[in-house]
């Protein structure tokens, strides 16, 4: 199998189904509403989606996508901690439907909002064109957001333990740290500069990863049968509510968990520029792949519960998948658990930045104001096919938070404090949702989502942004010794100085030294056209 193969095979299946599509079809794969209203930032749907690599991604690669980010190490290490939080098994099995329903709710919500507006950027789109005065400033806050939160430390460190482990070597300090920036370095310059080989290893280490987990579904088929090494495979699944938790703050924080496992259903939101057919792709990609990581993440608890009891999960101090590895098929076989987890955090990493990288090219093409200049960073510079300025915006967070805190408080406390201003960002997207229902009735939406999914989610959103502030049993969360509601804090900040940068840029500079901003639109040397802005001096009369 090679890239080349790869990308035949894909495209000939979308150009089958093209030339089966109406002519309506097809207007609608381009551009839905030609609504001038409608349309977000300062670029046409002609000029956003001009220069680079074109539309290369199909339906398998795009549904790969949405497997890829979501299925990272959660699976393998998440289940036992959201075990330890609510106490019995059936109410952590509850919880993980929980979030598969409160993702399915959202993927339908970004869904419309992607066949509406079938644009790279994701949230950043949708955000412009509901929100749009005052101009500039729904794009500047989700800009300081996703650059200054755009990191992919996680999945970096995650490999670097896990490959540590597998070698039998003692993790220090700056050997983990070294390996991990080997990791961003690599995948940046993978995607940066061989962009058709990256998304190739992109897909091969999510089917991976679904191999794996279907090996794992597999066997617990095989240990509740009772024909392994497990004497009582059933013991979780009599009784399996005894013992729940009774605080809120408990669910609370354990449904935060779950809903970071699933995390990526919108992956493909973000790369909509390089996808062919992209209304009829997302379409299609968003629910199978949301719906395959679902029904593997629901097997494979059930697998994790039949082969250790819940008092083994508890004391074990491991992840629940190394004590299900080690119970099944002997100690030899963790070790090998290292190396499936790293590979796992490996295809993470590279699927985040590939996307993320998108994002932060949409951003410097609406001409936000970035050191250097905003044309360089939305280029596509040095191959003219990817642009590796937008994985170097991303890469220098990484390394960052790869380098600089010390690990044991500030680097859970940094994850933490990432995963707040998302939950706001998704509060104003499904109130946008609503205000162009209201606004625009009559606007084409090739998907629609049932308006009461919206309201579930939208409650969802208010709660999850409204928990972190009740205060837990003995008041201790989970970075002491700071204060549990500090990331949320810190979180809101972040969005604030946004709206500081951008007041600073569009009314405080301006009025000081007498100019207006002027937009004009520039077509770099790789195709891409992006928004520059002219300091036009303000003739003052006497």
């Amino acid at each position: 199998m090679s890239t080349r193969w790869w990308s035949r095979s894909s495209k000939k299946q979308e150009e089958d189904h093209t030339s089966e599509l109406s002519e309506n079809d097809q207007r609608i794969q381009k551009e839905p509403n030609d609504d001038t209203d409608l349309n977000p930032g300062e670029l046409t749907f002609e000029e956003d989606t001009a220069g680079g690599l074109g539309r290369h991604l199909g339906v398998t690669s795009c549904t790969l996508l949405i497997v890829g980010r979501i299925i990272g190490t959660g699976i393998f290490s998440t289940p036992s901690s959201i075990l330890s939080s609510v106490g019995s098994v059936g109410a952590s099995l509850m919880l993980w439907v929980l979030g598969f329903l409160l993702s399915f709710c959202g993927l339908f919500i970004w869904l419309e909002f992607g066949t509406m507006f079938p644009r790279s950027g994701g949230e950043k789109v949708y955000l412009e064109a509901v929100y749009r005065k005052p101009k500039y400033l729904a794009t500047v806050v989700f800009a300081a957001n996703a650059i200054l939160l755009g990191f992919t430390a996680s999945g970096c460190i995650v490999f670097a333990s896990n490959i540590l482990v597998a070698a039998n070597q003692i993790a220090g300090q700056w050997n983990e740290r070294g390996i991990a920036l080997g990791v961003i370095f690599f995948v940046t310059l993978l995607h940066g500069l061989t962009p058709k080989t990256g998304v190739f290893i992109m897909n091969l280490l999510s089917i991976f990863k679904i191999v794996i987990l279907v090996f794992v579904v597999v066997t617990g088929w095989v240990v509740l049968s009772g024909k392994t090494r497990v004497t009582d495979p059933h013991y979780n699944f009599r009784n399996a509510f005894a013992g729940s938790s009774t605080s809120s703050y408990e669910y609370a924080t354990a449904t935060f968990k779950v809903l970071n496992a699933y995390a990526g259903w919108s992956n493909v939101n973000y790369v909509m520029n390089n996808v062919r057919n992209p209304v009829r792709t997302l379409k299609i990609a968003g629910p199978l792949g949301l719906g395959i990581c679902a029904v593997l993440y629901l097997l494979a608890n059930v697998a994790y519960f039949a082969a250790a009891t819940k008092t083994e999960i508890d004391k074990s101090g491991v992840t629940v998948a190394a004590l299900f590895f080690g119970n099944v098929f002997g100690s030899t076989a963790e070790r090998a658990l290292s190396v499936f987890i790293a590979l796992s955090a490996l295809g993470n990493v590279i699927t985040v930045t590939f996307a993320a990288s998108r994002v932060n090219q949409e951003l410097a093409k609406e001409g936000i104001p970035l050191p250097f200049g905003n044309k360089f960073w939305a280029s596509n510079w040095p191959t003219g096919k990817s642009p590796l300025p937008g994985l170097i915006i991303h890469l220098i967070p990484s390394v960052i938070i790869i380098v600089a805190p010390p690990p044991n408080i500030v680097y859970p406390f940094i994850l933490d404090v990432e995963g707040y201003p998302q939950q706001i960002i998704n509060l104003f997207i499904v109130i946008g949702l609503f205000y162009l229902r209201w606004k625009k009735p009559d606007a084409v939406r090739p998907f629609k989502v049932w308006w009461p999914l919206a309201v579930f989610f939208l409650a969802a959103a208010v709660f999850l942004l409204v928990a972190p502030f009740l205060r837990p049993p003995g008041g201790v969360g989970d970075t002491p010794p700071l204060p549990y509601y500090l990331y949320c804090l810190v979180g809101i900040a972040i969005m604030l100085a946004g709206v500081l940068y951008w007041a600073v840029w569009r009314i405080v500079l301006p009025k000081v030294f007498g100019y207006k901003l002027v937009p004009r639109k520039e077509k770099l040397d790789d195709g891409t056209i992006v928004a520059v802005f002219s300091n036009q001096k303000i003739q003052r009369s006497d």
